[in-house]
């Protein structure tokens, strides 16, 4: 099963020649193999799901990435005792990516036969499959050949049955240049130079892999060099300038936290971790070859932020994770994605909150994950977190999966032990897990008030969430389906009737009631939930995946709470993350936005801010307050909106001064930056809204320092932490030759931090011609890496100059952009 693979005639670009032996166990699938039909003039290979009847038990594989003209192609079937049925022919399917071998006899049931081919193909700059990287190091242009599997691109590669179910061992060789180094998913156990066609080789043999999914497979060819025995690749220079000390310090207790986390030992005998310059995803979870962008993985101290530093943090833990979960256990079909994707989200939060214990990154959840799952799950387009299998057949189908929702709508998992250990080296459905989850309710008495899967399956099997509405005044209680677009006609049928089994925290006047109640059902009544003249507040620590709206009255009591002590409940109890009155602000702004309260209402909730110095509602409330930027900063279409642009402009500006002027006394005049992780970021934040608003010392400060770099080019005395903020207030304020100077600072740029903080920067100039300059940009890999063009797009399309420009651009290229 695999793509045609196409053979370079000009010896331009970099092919690999692939020798490919496949040992296969065939049971009953002999129609295909003999040229059969369905009796309706299809085949099985016009379905895009393999036959379950034929198994791969090994693949031997051997790759050699060189400079070739002519094809090399063969295909041989044989079995180890008695004869194998020959070739009758062969051909590809490519609608369905196929590759159908018709036989002139039919198999013997439960036989083993061996499949050997060889090919050609080109090792293209695609980013998918095997594909090359091309990086520039001390003036000299080097090629790295690298992978990229998943999630359906290892057929790219080589023919296999390139499903996650159908697991085999894989014995790896990688033929090489001399003075280069190769990597795959087990240990190197010999290397040795030999002579081919009078060429000098290099010859890598690794260890069979365990049993596991084509998608984990990983290949890496390159001079790079690593450090430690828990290897950090990468390139040379990085590598001698410490770039990957800071995630080996991280991956040790990492790994350490998972084993006793799950309660079993790292499965593989070695761990490597690769960044690679060009690399479509942020990462990728291949097992015992962990690959990352740059930007991901390594972390300069010189010039890296303190948001670098928690990004690698937790997408080392992200991809770390995945070594059980995943990859140890692994998904049966890409319909429930969240088996792998949205657990590993959850325990990177844990893993790194082991790692670095003082920066309280558990809190941040909230902020990272649910409120920007919110936000796409509360659109029409959302899906299930679980699809029926035969809904999810096209590779295009299965990449959707890879999204939001998938990634951050985790489960909290207490029976992960015995689920890990039942179904180590094999793969799994949802039900598998809800089974293991029933089996520790019951085991530790745990009162719920139905089993787990009837439970779960309501969050699983039907889109979206619901908003729960108390009336404080009755005590009644409801729950509905919550769309950001009230108007919109949801033609998703939901089996359950978009009803949820939904557990309620709550507290009254600060005090934490100590049982959770459930609602479950459309309506219900509980006068405990009556307000007596105080006020009360429900879903406190985000324990639930849904919004709570509330009666005028409890509104009108929790926002003069906010005014008069808001910092209440730090007082008076513990919460997962130190400010409830962040979920708080960004319910009331969404709610605003289905029109489920008053805009006045929503507004009224970000008052208190001039006194607040907490990140978590700062950050809540300006990430709601950008979208009302961008919504009513358009001018050219609705000149009227400006009123009410520059009304929310006024505001936040009002509200962000005293913050502004907090961390300008707390920072010696914004010369440091404070001691506390998220005091770091909103300190960036106050910097950031107040250029942004018109305070005018910020913006000559940011402009100041800016010019003082532009020139002493090779001493940038900027902070890292501020560096994102104040290039992108400098470029916004500045011409032609601020941004000029950017540009020529993010290609000569040697720490991919870096260069991402000034790729993001340069699309905050206000001049349309350098805005359609650099989008022009990113049809030009040599000007934009591909990897980065989605990221430069969005980044214009955020700018509301570049609104409009971004969407015309992506229209004109669209069909450029989807090949």
């Amino acid at each position: 099963m695999g793509k045609s693979c196409r053979v370079n005639k000009l010896c331009i670009l970099c092919v690999f020649l692939a020798l490919v032996s496949i040992a296969t166990i065939i049971t009953l699938w002999t129609i295909a193999l003999t040229g059969g039909d369905n009796g309706d003039g299809t085949g099985p290979w016009d379905s895009y799901r393999l036959p379950t009847a034929l198994v791969p038990a090994y693949y031997n594989v051997t790759l050699w990435p060189r400079f070739i003209c002519d094809p090399i192609t063969g295909l041989y079937i044989f079995t180890g005792g008695g004869s194998a049925p020959s070739i009758k022919s062969c051909w590809m399917q490519p609608e369905t990516q196929y590759l159908v071998i018709e036989l002139n006899s039919k198999l013997t049931k439960k036989q083993k036969y061996q499949l050997y081919t060889n090919f050609t193909g080109e090792l293209a700059d695609d980013l998918a499959g095997f594909y090359r990287s091309e990086y520039e190091e001390d003036g000299v242009r080097k090629i790295v050949a690298t992978s990229q599997m998943h999630p359906t691109h290892a057929r790219k590669t080589f023919p296999c049955f390139d499903e996650p179910a159908l697991k085999a061992v894989f014995h790896i060789t990688l033929i090489h240049p001399p003075g280069t180094v190769a990597l795959s998913n087990g240990k190197e156990i010999d290397i040795v130079n030999i002579t081919i066609g009078g060429a000098s080789v290099t010859h890598t043999k690794f260890e069979p892999t365990e049993i596991m999914s084509t998608y984990l497979l990983a290949i890496v060819i390159s001079d790079y060099t690593h450090i430690s025995a828990i290897r950090i690749w990468a390139r040379r220079e990085a590598t001698e300038q410490g770039q990957g000390s800071y995630a080996l310090n991280v991956t040790r207790p990492v790994l350490d936290f998972f084993q006793s986390y799950f309660n079993i030992s790292y499965p593989l005998s070695k761990s490597d971790q690769i960044a690679l310059p060009d690399f479509f995803f942020g990462a990728m979870e291949n097992w015992g070859l962990v690959t990352y962008r740059e930007s991901n993985l390594l972390y300069d101290p010189v010039t890296s932020s303190n948001r670098n530093k928690e990004t690698t943090a937790t997408i080392i833990a992200h991809e770390l994770a995945h070594m059980w979960f995943g990859n140890l256990v692994t998904l049966r079909w890409w319909n429930e994605v969240w088996l792998n994707e949205g657990f590993a989200s959850y325990v990177s939060y844990l893993g790194a909150d082991h790692a670095e214990p003082a920066w309280n990154v558990k809190d941040l959840i909230v902020l990272d994950d649910v409120h920007r799952v919110f936000a796409v799950d509360a659109l029409t387009s959302s899906h299930p977190l679980s699809s029926k299998e035969d809904s999810v057949v096209l590779p295009g189908q299965i990449s959707e999966q890879f999204d939001t929702i998938s990634y951050s709508k985790p489960v909290f998992v207490q029976g992960l032990s015995t689920y890990l250990k039942q179904f180590s080296y094999s793969n799994t459905v949802g039900s598998d897990l809800w089974h293991h989850l029933q089996l520790a309710v019951s085991a530790n008495d745990v009162p719920l008030p139905h089993p787990v899967s009837d439970i779960m399956d309501r969050w699983v099997l039907q889109m979206g969430f619901p908003v729960v509405t108390i009336d404080t005044v009755t005590g009644k209680v409801s729950q509905k389906h919550f769309l950001l677009d009230p108007d919109s006609n949801n033609m998703v049928q939901s089996p359950y009737n978009y009803e949820w089994l939904i557990p309620v925290r709550w507290m009254k006047s600060g005090e934490v009631q100590t049982d959770i109640w459930w609602l479950k059902e459309k309506h219900a009544v509980n006068f405990e939930m009556t307000r007596d003249g105080s006020w009360l507040l429900a879903n406190i620590n985000v324990t639930g995946y849904y919004r709570v709206n509330y009666d005028c009255g409890n509104w009108e009591s929790l926002l003069a709470q906010l005014h008069s002590e808001h910092q209440v409940h730090q007082q008076q109890v513990t919460l997962a993350y130190a400010a409830p009155w962040a979920q708080l602000v960004d319910d009331a702004f969404n709610l605003a936005r289905a029109r489920m309260v008053s805009n006045t209402l929503a507004l009224n909730t970000t008052l208190y801010l001039s006194v607040e110095t907490q990140y978590m509602p700062w950050q809540s409330a300006l990430d709601n307050l950008d979208y009302y930027y961008l919504m009513l900063d358009r001018t050219e279409v609705y000149p009227h909106m400006q009123v009410y642009y520059t009304l929310c402009i006024s505001l936040t500006k009002d509200l962000v001064t005293p913050l502004f002027l907090y961390f300008k006394n707390m920072t010696s005049d914004l010369n440091c930056v404070p001691d506390g992780h998220t005091d770091q970021y909103n300190q960036v934040n106050a910097i950031r809204t107040a250029c942004k608003t018109g305070v005018t010392e910020c913006r000559t400060l940011t402009t100041a320092w800016f010019k003082q770099w532009m020139e002493a080019p090779q001493h940038n005395l900027i902070h890292p932490n501020l560096r994102s903020v104040v290039y992108c207030s400098a470029m916004e304020a500045g011409e032609e030759a601020e941004w000029e100077f950017g540009w020529s600072q993010f290609r000569n740029a040697s720490v991919a931090s870096e260069a991402s903080k000034l790729m993001s920067a340069l699309a905050c100039t206000s001049d349309v011609s350098l805005l359609k300059r650099y989008l022009s940009y990113t049809l030009n890999s040599t000007m934009i890496r591909k990897q980065d063009a989605t990221s430069v797009i969005t980044s214009v399309a955020s700018n509301s100059v570049g609104q409009f420009l971004a969407w015309d651009f992506v229209r004109e290229h669209w069909e450029y952009m989807f090949t």
